[in-house]
């Protein structure tokens, strides 16, 4: 029995094929002479090949898990450079009518000092520009440029498909766990089955000796 054959075409939406529960252990193997030793391996091959799936997506949810975070925390500076920028052209619009707006207007015009990270445990302080524009890491050493209103609708399109991903691959891990948890209850049920026939061969050998002996 390969191990391809073990595997149901059911699958879930991502291609992971479901496990099949067995039934009946004999009539799986095809009658009490079946083959245990064929399907308990390749029992166990498919678990491994589960395993490796959930190792993988286990590193995919960890990487999202870490990357959402930074996402978020970019979308958030970029918004609010964003609405300074407008709170501040919506001030000297109307500094010439409202006399009364100095302060907020000095306000909107103080440059603003903030710190960024260089390492883990290393920052430095910068003084932010009045600008319209924001460089955004891509990965692979990519850099690009964007205006306000644009990086803020890449970032949320980042943030949305990132957590899509999340929470597919949280689903996938769980559909993952159960397939193995499947395949284990499987693997035990013929151990088992096989164990009861090797016994009950046994005992019949035995009283099949114990017969002729008497006669």
């Amino acid at each position: 029995m390969s191990v391809q054959s073990v595997f149901q075409e059911e699958k879930n939406p991502r291609g992971i094929p479901k496990a099949p529960f067995i039934v009946n252990v004999e009539e799986y193997l095809g009658g009490t002479d079946g083959s245990v030793e064929n399907t308990i391996k390749s029992f166990q091959d498919a678990i491994a090949k589960y395993r490796y799936m959930e190792s993988n997506l286990t590193q995919r949810r960890q990487g999202l898990e870490d990357k959402i975070p930074d996402i978020k925390k970019t979308l958030g500076m970029v918004e609010f450079l964003h609405a300074r920028r407008e709170g501040k052209g919506k001030v000297d619009e109307d500094e010439d009518d409202l006399d009364d707006e100095e302060d907020d207007v000095e306000d909107a015009q103080k440059q603003l000092t903030t710190t960024f990270e260089l390492n883990d445990t290393l920052y430095a302080e910068a003084t932010l520009e009045d600008t319209d524009t924001v460089y955004l890491w891509l990965g692979a050493n990519v850099m690009l440029s964007y205006k306000l209103p644009a990086a803020i609708a890449l970032l949320t399109s980042k943030l949305e498909l990132a957590n899509t991903s999340l929470s597919t691959t949280i689903e996938d891990l769980e559909f993952l766990r159960e397939q193995i948890t499947v395949m284990e209850v499987n693997t035990a049920r013929v151990y088992n089955w096989d164990v009861k026939r090797r016994r009950e061969q046994r005992i019949a050998e035995e009283g099949s000796g114990a017969a002729a002996k008497q006669s």
